[in-house]
């Protein structure tokens, strides 16, 4: 299993519209890429973005960050959309479950 941890903020005068319509359509296309499990998205109260997302395995997470289009919307993130990330990704991720 492979997760990735995707941390931001927004600049100031971000297009919230197009932002919306990028984010729903990665959504999408991360859930019909092979090896896709899950995926969710956090806002906190001081404007911080926190999306979680989950893989069967390090080479179909590769394979999703070399998707065309999701490679066009982070050009778009970083040119129009964020004021900073941070990604995190974890390979062989620990899993534990309560009950």
């Amino acid at each position: 299993m492979y997760m990735n941890v995707f941390r931001s903020r927004k600049k100031a005068d971000y297009d919230a519209a197009a932002y919306a319509a990028d984010a729903a359509r990665m959504g999408e296309l991360a859930q019909a890429q092979p090896g896709f499990i899950d995926y969710k998205s956090f806002a906190a109260p001081d404007g911080e973005t926190v999306t979680i997302s989950i893989w069967e395995s390090t080479e179909a997470a590769k394979a999703w960050a070399r998707n065309p289009e999701h490679l066009a919307a982070q050009a778009r993130g970083r040119d129009d959309y964020y004021a900073e990330f941070t990604m995190y990704a974890a390979d062989d991720a620990r899993v534990r479950r309560f009950p």
